[in-house]
This record gives C-alpha cells, sequence and structure tokens, in this order.
C-alpha cells in the first residue's frame, strides 16, 4: 500500500468526502490540485501542470492557481458545470502541531454562485430540486440564492411535462434523489444541459420551516426541504434572505413547452442560443438589471388573468401618456444597482463597503421617484409611487457610517467614516499625526538639551529612538533618557514618552484596520435587519422598470394596446413580427391582418418557400404572448381571446441528443400539441409531413387537420406545400384557406409578403434555388425535368379521367368500393382501433405490415 505525507493524507481523506468536487486546497499563497483533479484542472483551465514528491514510489501530478486571482479560475470551471470545494486553513500555522488543520468552508456549483463577477446581472441563477411524488405527479422547487427567490409548482402532467417546466426557466443545477431512474436522470443532463446534484433529507427544520408556512398546498414540501437541505449543506453559512415559497399554480399561466418556447424564439434564438434576435431582445428597454430579470421572468410565464393584464395595459398607457415624466422616471431608475443580489450579499456575508455604498446611493433616489410617480395621470402609477418605501432609517445609517471611497476589500481600513466611533478617531488621529508629533517632539529636545545634531529616528527592529553624538552626551539631563543601543559614534536613546506614543503609533494602524473591519461586521448585521424590507423595493422598482421598458418600445415602435376578449375571434389588423421588423430596420416591414372565427378556426397557409409564411405564423403566437404579458403589440388594432396554451412545430431540426431524426420530431411535438391542446390553444404547425414520404406526408397532415378540427376546436395556422390539402376547405367547414402572395416578372419570383383568402397557384420551387444562386446549369436541368413530370402528370390524367382513381381529398373514398377483399370489414375496423397518438412509429410499421399481409393473402 503507498505510503504518503502526512499533508497528502488529509488532502486524499478530505477529497474522499467532496468526490465530484474539484478540491482547492489552500497551501500558502495558492490554491493546489494534485492527482486526476490536477490533470483535469490543468486541461480545463488551460494551466501549468508540474508534480511534487507526496511520499510515495512516484511524483504527484500537481497544478495550482495563486489564492488572490483563483475567483477567474472558479468562475470558468463553473460555467463549464463542474463544483468547487473551497478548502481553506483553518488553525494559525505557528500554533500547529504538524499538520496544519483544513477544512472545506463553501462549496461552490452552477447553482449556488454568489459572486458577482460570476453571475449574469440580466439572468436568474436557479438552482432547482425534484421530488416524484408518484408515477405521473412531481413536485419542483427552484431558487436563486444571489436573490432569495424560492417558488415551487406541482406538476402532474407526467414526465415530459416536468421536462418543459424546468426548460422554462435558466435552471444551473438540479437536485435529485439517487434513486430517480437513470433514464430519467440521463435526459435531465442531455435535454437541459445541467449539473446533477443529490440528497436524500426533505424534512424542513428551522427556520425554514417559516417559508413554507402559508403554502395552500403542502405536496410541494418535499422538493423544498431537499433544496434547502442541500444549500445549507454546501454553503456552510446563513442564507437568511431566502424569501417564503411562492406556490406557482401551472394552470393560472399560459402553457409554453419547451418546443413552443424554442421554435418562437422568446428568449434566445435557435441557431447561436443567444438573447439578440429574440423577442426578449426587442423588449428589454429595462435600465436595471432587475428589471431584466422580471421582463425574462414574465416571458416565461405569461398571465391568463384577464384583470391583471388590464392593470399592466393601464400603467404601460399611463408611462405613454407622459413622456417628459417617463424619460425622467428612466433617468433615475439607471442610477439604482441591484438591490436584489445586494441583499443577498448581505445575508450571505460576502457584502464589501462598495455595495454598501451602492446600495445608500440607490436608496438616495427613492425619493425622487415617488415624487415623480406622483406626477402622473394614472392612478395606478401614483398609488405604486405612495407605496414605496425609502428605507430613510439605513440611508441615515448608511451615510454616518460610510466613507464616499472605500476599497473593495473590507480589511484594508478607509472604510469608516470619521465622527463614528470615538476610539477609531483616536487610532486615526495617532496614526496620522504620528509623524508630526514625532517632528515636534525632535525640536522640542533640541531646545531642552540645546544639541543641534539630536534627531529621532526609526527602524524595524528597534522602533523610535533619539540619537545623540558622543560628543554630546554629556549634555543630556540624568534619569530622562534611555539608553537603547550604542554606535560607533553616537548612542540612542528612548524616554517614557516617546516609548508611550511608539506604542500607539506603530499599533495606531494595525488598530485602526482590525476595528474597521469588526465595525464594519457589525454594520453589516445591522443591514440584514433591513432585506425583506429591500427586497419589497427591489420588486416594487423592477416592476416599474418592466412597465416603462413596455411603454419605451411601444412609443417607439408604434404598438397598440390589445383589447382582450371573451369570445372566440381573433382580429389583427396590420400586425407584425416584432423581431424580424426590428432586424429589417431601413427596410419596409410588409404588415398582414389575422382573421379567425368560428367559420377560420383553421388557417390553410399556402405559398412559396421564403414568401413569409412562417414569419406570419410567428408573428401571431407573439403578438398572443406579448399581449398576455401586459406589452402592447405591434399591429395597428388587436382583439385577442386569452389563450391558455400555445403549440408549435415551425422548422426542420434533428435531436441528435434523444437521436431523433426531423421526421420524428415533428411528430412528437405534433403529438405534445394533439395530446394536450384545448379549445382555448393556439396551434402553429409548419410543413407538418415534409420529413417522409409525398404520400405518406399528405396522408398525415390531412390526419392531423382533420382531428384538430373535429376533435380539439382549437386556433390553428397549419402551413404547408401540399396543395392538394386546399381541397379540404370544402368538406370542413371551419378551416380556410389563405395564401402569401407572389409574382413572377420576367423570369423571377418577387415575394410580396402578403396574405390573400385562397390557395397558391404555384410553388416556385426552382425559382426560389435561383435566387440561392444554385449553379444555372443545375437550374436549368430542373426546369426541364418538372416540364417532363408535369407533361407525364397531364398524360395520365387524360388517360384516366374515366376511372375512379384514389384520392386522400375526397368526400368519399371510391378506391375502397373496389377493393375485394373478404374480410374488408375486419381490417376497416382494425384500423379504426389504433390509438396511432400512443403507438411509436415501429409499431405502426409492424401494424400496417401486418394489415398488407392480410389483404395480400386475401387476394390470392
Amino acid at each position: 500500500m503507498r505510503k504518503f505525507t502526512p499533508m497528502i493524507e488529509q488532502y486524499l481523506k478530505i477529497k474522499a468526502e467532496y468526490k465530484d468536487c474539484f478540491l482547492f486546497f489552500r497551501l500558502g499563497d495558492f490554491y493546489e490540485m494534485f492527482f486526476d483533479d490536477a490533470l483535469k484542472a490543468s486541461r480545463e483551465l488551460e494551466i501549468t501542470l508540474t508534480s511534487r514528491d507526496g511520499g510515495g514510489d512516484e511524483r504527484i501530478p500537481m497544478c495550482g492557481v495563486p489564492y488572490h486571482s483563483a475567483s477567474n479560475y472558479i468562475k470558468n470551471l463553473v460555467e463549464k458545470g463542474f463544483k468547487v470545494a473551497i478548502c481553506e486553513q483553518v488553525e494559525d500555522p505557528k500554533v500547529a502541531k504538524g499538520v496544519v488543520k483544513r477544512e472545506v468552508v463553501q462549496l461552490i456549483t452552477p447553482g449556488t454562485v454568489m459572486e458577482g463577477t460570476m453571475l449574469n446581472e440580466k439572468e436568474n441563477n436557479y438552482i432547482a430540486s425534484l421530488a416524484e411524488i408518484s408515477e405521473q405527479v412531481f413536485a419542483v422547487a427552484y431558487n436563486d440564492l444571489s436573490t432569495g427567490e424560492t417558488s415551487a409548482a406541482l406538476v402532474q402532467a407526467g414526465w415530459d411535462s416536468l421536462l418543459s417546466e424546468l426548460f422554462n426557466r435558466p435552471i444551473r443545477e438540479i437536485v435529485i434523489s439517487k434513486h430517480l431512474a437513470t433514464d430519467k436522470q440521463a435526459a435531465l443532463t442531455a435535454r437541459l444541459n445541467v449539473t446533477l446534484s443529490y440528497c436524500e433529507e426533505e424534512s424542513i427544520n428551522e427556520p425554514f420551516d417559516m417559508l413554507v408556512k402559508d403554502l395552500e398546498d403542502p405536496t410541494v414540501k418535499p422538493a423544498f426541504g431537499r433544496l434547502v437541505n442541500y444549500v445549507q449543506s454546501t454553503q456552510q453559512r446563513a442564507v437568511d434572505h431566502l424569501k417564503p415559497v411562492q406556490l406557482i399554480v401551472l394552470e393560472q399561466y399560459l402553457g409554453l413547452d419547451m418546443y413552443s418556447k424554442r421554435n418562437l424564439e422568446l428568449t434566445e434564438t435557435i441557431m447561436k442560443k443567444g438573447k439578440q434576435g429574440s423577442l426578449l431582445w426587442v423588449l428589454d428597454q429595462t435600465v436595471t438589471a432587475m428589471g431584466s430579470r422580471k421582463l425574462k421572468k414574465w416571458l416565461e410565464r405569461p398571465l391568463l388573468n384577464h384583470q391583471a393584464l388590464t392593470k399592466r395595459y393601464l400603467l404601460v398607457e399611463g408611462l405613454m401618456h407622459d413622456f417628459i415624466n417617463r424619460k425622467e422616471l428612466r433617468t433615475q431608475l439607471k442610477s439604482i444597482y441591484d438591490l436584489e443580489r445586494l441583499a443577498g450579499r448581505v445575508a450571505f456575508g460576502n457584502v464589501n463597503a462598495r455595495d454598501l455604498l451602492q446600495l445608500k446611493i440607490s436608496l438616495g433616489k427613492v425619493p425622487c421617484i415617488k415624487a415623480l410617480l406622483a406626477q402622473f395621470s394614472a392612478a395606478d402609477l401614483v398609488n405604486r409611487g405612495a407605496a414605496l418605501d425609502p428605507l430613510a432609517d439605513l440611508k441615515i445609517l448608511l451615510e454616518t457610517s460610510l466613507t464616499e471611497d472605500p476599497p473593495i476589500t473590507i480589511k484594508e481600513g478607509n472604510m469608516i467614516k470619521d465622527g463614528y466611533d470615538d476610539k477609531l478617531d483616536q487610532y486615526r488621529d495617532a496614526s496620522r499625526n504620528g509623524k508630526k508629533w514625532i517632528a515636534e517632539l525632535e525640536q522640542r529636545e533640541k531646545q531642552a538639551t540645546n544639541i543641534k545634531s539630536l534627531k529621532i529616528g526609526y527602524n524595524r527592529v528597534f522602533g523610535y529612538y533619539i540619537e545623540v553624538t558622543r560628543a554630546n552626551l554629556h549634555l543630556l539631563p540624568e534619569g530622562k533618557y534611555e539608553r537603547k543601543q550604542t554606535l560607533t559614534n553616537a548612542e540612542r536613546f528612548i524616554t517614557p514618552e516617546l516609548k508611550e506614543k511608539e506604542s500607539l503609533i506603530l499599533s495606531a494602524e494595525e488598530k485602526s484596520i482590525e476595528l474597521e473591519y469588526q465595525l464594519f461586521l457589525k454594520l453589516r448585521e445591522q443591514v440584514k435587519k433591513f432585506i425583506p424590507r429591500l427586497q419589497k423595493l427591489a420588486d416594487q422598482i423592477s416592476e416599474l422598470d418592466v412597465f416603462q421598458a413596455f411603454a419605451t418600445i411601444s412609443e417607439q415602435e408604434g404598438y397598440v394596446k390589445p383589447t382582450l376578449t371573451t369570445g372566440p375571434a381573433i382580429t389583427i389588423n396590420k400586425g407584425r413580427h416584432p423581431v424580424v421588423e426590428k432586424v429589417m430596420k431601413d427596410q419596409m416591414y410588409v404588415p398582414n391582418d389575422v382573421s379567425m372565427d368560428k367559420t377560420s378556426q383553421i388557417l390553410l397557409i399556402t405559398g412559396p418557400n421564403m414568401s413569409g409564411k412562417s414569419t406570419y405564423m410567428r408573428q401571431v403566437a407573439l403578438t398572443v404572448i406579448m399581449a398576455q404579458i401586459g406589452c402592447f403589440v405591434p399591429a395597428d388594432q388587436a382583439m385577442l381571446p386569452i389563450f391558455d396554451k400555445i403549440f408549435t412545430r415551425i422548422g426542420a431540426a434533428d435531436d441528435l441528443v434523444a437521436g431523433q431524426s426531423t421526421f420524428m420530431v415533428e411528430m412528437l411535438e405534433a403529438r405534445h400539441a394533439l395530446t394536450h391542446a384545448t379549445e382555448n390553444s393556439l396551434i402553429l404547425l409548419d410543413e407538418i409531413g415534409r420529413g417522409t414520404s409525398t404520400y405518406d406526408g399528405m396522408a398525415l397532415a390531412q390526419a392531423i387537420i382533420e382531428y384538430v378540427h373535429n376533435e380539439i376546436g382549437a386556433k390553428t395556422l397549419f402551413s404547408t406545400h401540399y396543395h392538394e390539402l386546399t381541397s379540404l376547405e370544402q368538406s370542413l367547414v371551419n378551416l380556410k384557406n389563405i395564401h402569401v402572395r407572389a409574382e413572377e416578372y420576367e423570369g423571377e419570383v418577387v415575394f410580396l409578403h402578403q396574405i390573400e383568402e385562397g390557395a397558391a397557384d404555384e410553388s416556385y420551387g426552382i425559382h426560389v434555388a435561383k435566387l440561392a444562386q444554385l449553379p444555372a446549369a443545375l437550374i436549368e436541368r430542373a426546369a426541364v425535368i418538372l416540364a417532363e413530370l408535369e407533361a407525364k402528370q397531364t398524360e395520365y390524367e387524360h388517360a384516366n379521367k374515366q376511372s375512379v382513381q384514389l384520392s386522400f381529398f375526397g368526400n368519399e373514398p371510391e378506391m375502397a368500393k373496389q377493393v375485394q377483399v373478404k374480410d374488408y370489414g375486419k381490417i376497416a375496423a382494425a384500423i379504426e382501433s389504433f390509438n396511432l397518438m400512443e403507438m411509436t412509429p415501429m409499431d405502426a410499421m409492424n401494424e400496417l405490415y401486418q394489415l398488407q399481409k392480410k389483404v395480400r393473402e386475401e387476394r390470392q
């Protein structure tokens, strides 16, 4: 068995308790890592890998980072999903017997980051936890440790719905039981790209039991218990800033599954995974970090409450009507720092004097904001101003205690104002006036002794001293001077007065810094008492910021207040896509109307590629979402019902993570919509069926349309290149054909981006290929092949015009009457009994094969 040095033995013992973490092991001015940690860290952080003797047969791999710059390296690891355990010396090396005692003082994980440099100020940093209540029911709890926000929800529609719920928030880490099924654990990491952590304890002890005492549904408590036990065990410090758990009743919010959120690009784009190009990018005219985070949360959970939305519209309208006051309000809000995270840092104990100075500056703006809001004509804005708590008592405390330019660290001094503490003032006086006092003493001693060459000096070994040359020693009075050091040509002395002052002067700065540190810790404890009021103020300020952002963008882009109706009709006059419109900048965006009522529950959209079908569909959904977060909408007029869910299938994308093809993704997303949609839902389906053969695709597309029409009754926009589907307008009373206009001019296609009634008469596929600048020879060959195919089709139709043809789209399946199969009734019954929504593609293929086999046997 290998024998290691005592220090390496200590490292291995601590590392055994933190196997899934990088252990930052404090040695002097460095955090060192050894063995596998060193190998991985050198690769991940691109730092030099060295080695050291550890007492064994071979040298131990080792790498390290400087203590003073460790935060950047920790940030790098945490952003990659790793955990870092900080192991500090907890014993003074001077008094240690043997190896200095070390302990892990903090575990930094992706979901528990508190340092401002490691956080995106405009993003929440959530950690979540799960509790499996039953096969179909899961409790989930969320916490943003940096702000104290805590919430929980009950998901009762199965595992897929849970994944959609978790996808809806920027979660970095999920705490689960180690007994959760391995396939579910794999799905969490693959689908959500999160770090998994484990905790079995679900009980809730003091003081955290107070955070759940008002919960209406106790079912979510196990998830919160698991979460808070994990946070407490990893952070090993006070988390007094956690807010009471807010129960999220999912049925009170617009349902947006992970497919819809992704396809509509609400908070990030599909391609670049960035904010620019998303709806959030357009709407985010906030000027505070708190406001930006609040806006994102509203986008993730649009409302269903008519009354709450009406109140939001009134606030936005009130801000729009008073441009001057709104602009001044915006200016004042810009000076407000991140109160939420400042409160979190106070509670967590890592706040510094500059943070508290930011808090003081922010509180100084609140009276101005209150006065501004009092000047608005909208009563709701006036009331919101009156409700703001300026925390005057906290502001006075900070004003009397803090200097105007404190250092970053809290152990350098110069944080506390003069006059705040008498003892500190004495130390400072001694430190500041020490040299002046020494110079004055030197002059007094020269006069008293009449020794012109007498001087007072200082060195680190002997401290302060009075130096007199040997020639003048006889002039010194008896008994006053005490010899301290003998030199070749002089003697050095000290007097009781100098000795007393020396002690005060030399220790004054050190004692001043230590006392300031203690005074700051006491100040921080005093500020902790204001955390609940600070959090409430932060919430009020962030909402004001979002409302002014809505008013600002609405005025800039010409958005209008929507009218919410209780009926089923949608009317949007000259609606626009907010993102495309902004991206186009100086180009003219072509607006389009949307009209859907009982006779047009389904809009079947045809037209060439690139003509704007997908844009038209998306703009309807984005308009609905904007209306249901309380923002005005991009249109000249909009009358909308409140939708309960939005489902989308837009764009072709393989799901390589799950090993699924484009067609499988299409079918899964379609199934999700068909399973969960209601008559109050909005469904967007773009080019369903294109991932398989033509007839398969057409059959599936028609079947889906008919199912939505007959079984669900949801508002549906369905775009397609299968022109044969347009005949459905004759058989489905609530379906209406519309198309995107395109004109051919001198051999070129011109997209007009205008929606008109009726079906498109041509797809212009080759023209689009030409626009994409495919080789000219290829385009010419495609035109020849198209002409040949069209000629053959015409010849075929002419030859068979008297025959009864199989049609997927006629009112009567005529061909079925001609099929000479003895057991046709049984086969038809078998087909009718299939539950396609619950079958896998392979199951469906097997059943189809068996039926085909039976038909062939009957014919023989």
